[in-house]
């Protein structure tokens, strides 16, 4: 069993619902959610559009290999409505990126764990930091706490109290 950390978001359509569907649907196809951060808030990141993201790191077991996860998350996001739009970055209404699998380090074209940018944002850093602040990022030889602590992103991240 490897312990999966995902970054679940999305800007469009009922986001609240949709953050707790994609939870659903990760209990069902991809493994138990072992924890949940809070929900945070953040501005759109590398394109603009009005609406802000949901954004929200869980934690969870699995015994599905990191690909076949990776297609069990491609089409969770399809079945909650998220279209692919090319290259970039575009609004959408669920995407669920792998941060951390386990002790696993790969890159293919499929997949890049860990995630390659996960350092440069504070919309990521902010929710892992509250669910795994000590783990240790196995390429940056940092803990997320201090990555959280020399990130660069300015960009403005609020925690939603629920």
């Amino acid at each position: 069993m490897e312990r999966v950390v995902l970054l679940l978001g999305g800007n469009l359509g009922d986001r609240f619902e949709l953050l707790a569907e994609m939870r659903r649907e990760i209990e069902a196809n991809i493994g138990h959610i072992e924890i949940a951060s809070s929900l945070y808030e953040s501005e759109p990141w590398g394109f603009d559009h009005p609406t802000k993201f949901l954004n929200q790191v869980v934690v969870c077991g699995t015994s599905l290999p990191p690909l076949e996860a990776l297609e069990n998350i491609h089409s969770i996001e399809g079945k909650l409505g998220r279209v692919r739009q090319g290259e970039g970055y575009s609004a959408r209404t669920a995407d669920i990126d792998i941060l951390f699998y386990g002790n696993v380090s790969m890159e293919t074209v499929e997949l890049t764990i860990p995630h390659p940018r996960l350092h440069e944002r504070r919309f990521t850093l902010l929710p892992l930091a509250e669910v795994c602040p000590t783990l240790e990022h196995p390429t940056k030889k940092r803990s997320i706490l201090e990555l959280l602590e020399c990130c660069n992103d300015i960009s403005q991240v609020v925690k939603i109290e629920e």
